[in-house]
């Protein structure tokens, strides 16, 4: 009976281990990017991205993302609109235009593994406001709630190539803003949500919700 007991216990064990296998494979498989690319080709272009982008992604100067933990998606897509003219930027434009498609792989792979440095909100004084704008919108102008593209902690949407905005600076995001609001930066082509939501947004509002979103994490 002993050995018999032992080994029920060992058959439990195994059908346990096997029944969580697909869900371990799921999550290692959900920590890989979506993006092709070789880490090592993408460190060794990204010296150049450094001056602006700063050591590892994370930048030093606030009118300047941080893209350290920027999801590998979404930094192709932009690098490719800034290529295209897309998106124009003076610098960022000509350094695209510099960048193959496996350039562009390279680096995103590079910087998605990076850490993002953690951030606090920019104005304590509007982070009432700026939460209640981020987790739910407001009704009486028909702004969606951030939290419903970019997630609870802002990581956004890898495969949907929502971007995550979590810590990012206040300073570069009220800009983004106030780009989409006035048709400046039509990256959400074909919806339109980002430009749609910004337009509703009042510049008190604005500055709230990214001084809220620099302090997610």
């Amino acid at each position: 009976m002993p050995i018999w007991r032992n080994g029920q216990e060992d058959m439990k064990i195994k059908f346990a281990v096997l029944a969580a296998m697909p869900l371990l494979l799921a999550t290692v498989a959900g920590a890989e990017s979506l993006v092709e690319g070789s880490y090592d080709a993408g460190e060794a272009r990204s010296v150049v991205c450094g001056a602006c982008h700063g050591p590892k992604g994370n930048s030093v100067n606030s009118a300047w993302p941080s893209i350290a933990g920027q999801h590998a998606t979404y930094i192709v897509r932009q690098l490719q609109a800034f290529k295209t003219a897309g998106r124009t930027d003076a610098l960022m434009t000509g350094q695209a235009m510099m960048l193959s498609d496996e350039d562009m792989a390279n680096l995103a792979v590079y910087y998605e593994a990076q850490a993002g440095a953690a951030r606090s909100v920019l104005d304590p004084a509007t982070v009432a406001k700026g939460q209640a704008l981020y987790r739910g919108g407001n009704k009486e102008n028909g702004v969606a709630a951030c939290i419903a593209c970019h997630g609870p902690s802002g990581k956004g949407n890898p495969a949907a190539s929502y971007p995550a905005i979590g810590g990012q600076y206040a300073q570069y995001t009220a800009k983004q803003l106030r780009d989409y609001a006035s048709g400046t930066r039509e990256t959400d082509a074909p919806t339109k949500i980002m430009r749609d939501i910004a337009a509703r947004l009042s510049k008190e509002e604005i500055q709230a919700v990214a001084s809220f979103m620099q302090g997610l994490h």
